[in-house]
């Protein structure tokens, strides 16, 4: 199989894409590098916009896999017409030009932030979608339209991740337990800002088995499935975080417990994903901790803007303020 990975280049892709170079896959990456290339040798590397691609360009892939877009709340929130361009815009239109071209399959990367608040129900996917922030607005639109396109000869599947944490060589601190294992060994505390809010949690090595199954489910699977390692309290991940590096580094970290409102909170029950793509999740909290402490002599500097996606976006849009104005 020949597979395009659009936005490949970012957190997950550069997990998922070595992956399946393991298993044999021909890979070509479409991305704009804007957070580098820690991609290994072997995939086509293509740097160009979705939208310079003609249906041409799409002509002999197997499968289409999104994973480009803006990645949360912050990005969404700081320019929130990007954010509907990159997070709607964009895979509707991949999605059009790949299913002229002839392509099978085309994966979508939705999220569980779709679900928006909600309390005390798990939420499978035939549950309403109410988020009413642009970032999951986004990603249901995108998923929409790229549904809207579905039939016998063009499989869609729709992935609502939840939240992915754990070890990536292009890296991120802005992901809840990324987020907490960064305070606690750069400040020796852990700040959780609402304990009780509710969380499906994603370890990275799971996402990348979710992708690899959609993949490679059989031609008739279609449709939307909710995939996490399992759900959690905020405040339970701050106290497992804490409960790790204390084991394995023997340091005393502090826990700084608030209570600020927050705009999500969900639990998502992923049976469809079990039962219909042999989605089997393995990662736990604490694993996904111990995956982070196994890599952190690859982790020079905790400031770098590099890893927080929202310091690259900003840089990026002063940088182009800048060029206009010159």
């Amino acid at each position: 199989m020949k597979l395009l990975i659009a936005g490949g280049a970012g957190y997950i892709g550069s997990v998922l894409i070595p992956k399946l170079l393991d298993r044999g896959y021909e890979i070509d990456v479409v991305d704009l590098f804007w957070f580098g290339n820690q991609l290994p040798a072997g995939p086509r590397i293509l740097q160009k916009d979705i939208f310079d691609l003609q249906v041409a360009d799409l002509k002999g892939y197997d499968a289409v896999v999104f994973l480009a877009g803006l990645s949360n709340d912050p990005m969404a929130e700081f320019s929130p017409s990007k954010n509907f361009i990159f997070n709607a815009a964009a895979p509707a239109y991949l999605a059009y030009i790949a299913k002229q071209a002839g392509v099978k399959r085309y994966v979508y990367a939705s999220s569980c932030s779709v679900y928006g608040y909600t309390q005390g129900v798990l939420y499978d996917e035939d549950r309403p979608a109410v988020c009413g922030y642009p970032y999951g607005i986004s990603k249901l639109q995108g998923e929409q339209a790229v549904l809207q396109l579905c039939d016998d000869s063009f499989s869609v599947i729709s992935l609502r991740k939840g939240t992915v944490s754990g070890y990536s060589p292009r890296m991120r601190f802005d992901l809840i337990i990324n987020a907490m294992f960064r305070s606690a060994m750069r400040d020796g505390v852990i700040t959780v800002n609402n304990p009780a809010i509710w969380r499906p949690i994603l370890g990275i090595q799971d996402a990348a088995s979710a992708y690899i199954r959609a993949i490679e489910a059989a031609p008739g699977v279609s449709g939307i499935f909710n995939i996490a390692s399992g759900n959690f309290t905020v405040g339970e991940v701050g106290d497992r975080v804490r409960e790790v590096v204390e084991d394995k580094l023997g340091r005393k970290i502090g826990l700084n417990i608030k209570h600020i409102q927050d705009f999500r909170n969900y639990q998502v029950s992923i049976d469809r994903a079990r039962s219909v793509l042999s989605f089997h999740p393995r990662a736990a909290v604490g694993a996904i901790v111990e995956e982070l402490l196994a890599h952190c002599a690859e982790i020079t500097d905790w400031d770098d803007p590099r890893y927080f996606n929202i310091q690259v976006l900003r840089q990026r849009e002063q940088s182009l303020a800048a060029a206009v104005g010159a």
